[in-house]
């Protein structure tokens, strides 16, 4: 017969071990504290976070997890440990698309980690004005999904901002319909985001092709209001349900299983290389011939992979266009910094905006 060690004896083996990680713990946040000492010391009060640095941690803890914890669960608690240590640095405020229990919030936790403090806005401009007006260090935008494509309003507010895209983030979104009614049958209106809309707009073509369907600022602001709308629904996260104290109706009818929003987090902060970075830029060539191919030949002569292109209106002129570019990379690697300088040589307009880690959790 195998022989089994005692409950008793392994509990005390995870007991001493728990004192240990939380020695260890401790020993990190008392050297996080001496960081912020020399930062200060040497006159380096606006650069605590430091989104390269957190980067390549994280990718150095994936790269050394042997399990049985899965790389991304050991990823997740080092971000924790990282948020919590920062905090005790300079507490950081993100401005993210309120109100609370958006999934803009939960990119935001994700990205940070669950130290920092979340501030509400009530549309995207307004985390770019927060971050502008220094009311808070940085900000996170959703910028793209996988079902409907580029966020316009995002991109557009980009051609007239000084701020930098600092990171990125990717949630996996699932959309669920929450409300009070007691049947389908009951609904008569539909609240959501447009984006979360037209996500599951098969699904509500077949389930509730009778009911009126309005967009709001946020999901949560939809739950909100189904909360007081006896005859409405909301298409918002699980989260917003916890909140407003709504039943969950139908779970996951967004068209798409693989559903999946983008977010960047914007910030004045300039990201050193790590070796795994994007750079993100917008391009303005007028309307000329050969003007795409302006664009895109110095890419492929400096053997540099483009990630997404998206052309915008310029707002400037008739048939007028920008283009918003990310490329593999980042502008201080010697390639990416060559094919810049081509660029820039035969184009009307080159901003840069910015170079940063690729997401790691």
């Amino acid at each position: 017969m195998t022989s089994v060690t005692p409950l008793s004896e392994l509990r005390d083996k995870i007991d001493a071990i728990d004192k240990q990680i939380l020695q260890l713990m401790n020993q990190r946040a008392s050297c996080a504290m001496e960081v912020a000492k020399t930062k200060i010391a040497l006159g380096e009060n606006g650069s605590f976070y430091r989104p390269d640095r957190e980067s390549l941690v994280l990718r150095r803890i994936k790269d050394l997890n042997q399990g049985p914890l899965s790389d991304d669960t050991a990823a997740h608690f080092f971000r924790e440990l990282m948020s919590a240590c920062l905090a005790l640095e300079k507490p950081l405020d993100v401005a993210y698309l309120g109100p609370e229990g958006t999934f803009t919030q939960q990119a935001a936790i994700k990205h940070f980690g669950s130290a920092v403090k979340t501030v509400p806005a009530s549309t995207i401009n307004d985390i770019f004005n927060a971050v502008e007006n220094g009311n808070c260090q940085f900000g996170v935008v959703p910028v793209e999904n996988s079902t409907e494509g580029v966020i316009s309003h995002t991109l557009d507010r980009f051609l007239h901002s000084p701020l930098k895209i600092c990171g990125e983030v990717e949630i996996r979104v699932h959309q669920n319909l929450l409300g009070l009614v007691d049947s389908l049958d009951e609904v008569t209106e539909v609240f959501s985001h447009q984006q979360s809309l037209a996500q599951c707009r098969q699904w509500l073509d077949r389930h509730l092709p009778h009911a009126k369907r309005t967009a709001v600022n946020s999901n949560t602001e939809a739950a909100k209001l189904a909360s007081t709308h006896k005859q409405a629904v909301a298409i918002a996260g699980i989260v917003a349900a916890e909140i407003y104290q709504l039943n969950v109706i139908e779970k996951n009818i967004e068209d798409e299983s693989n559903n999946t929003t983008r977010f960047i987090i914007i910030g004045q902060q300039i990201s050193s290389s790590t070796g795994n970075d994007k750079t993100s830029l917008v391009v303005s060539t007028g309307n000329q011939p050969g003007a795409l191919y302006r664009i895109l030949e110095p890419f492929a002569r400096f053997n540099i992979g483009m990630v997404h292109i998206e052309s915008r209106p310029s707002r400037q002129g008739l048939w007028d266009y920008v283009f918003f570019i990310d490329i593999e990379g980042h502008s201080e690697d010697e390639n990416v910094a060559q094919a810049l300088a081509l660029l820039n040589g035969g184009v009307n307009m080159l901003k840069l905006l910015g170079s940063y880690p690729k997401a790691v959790l």
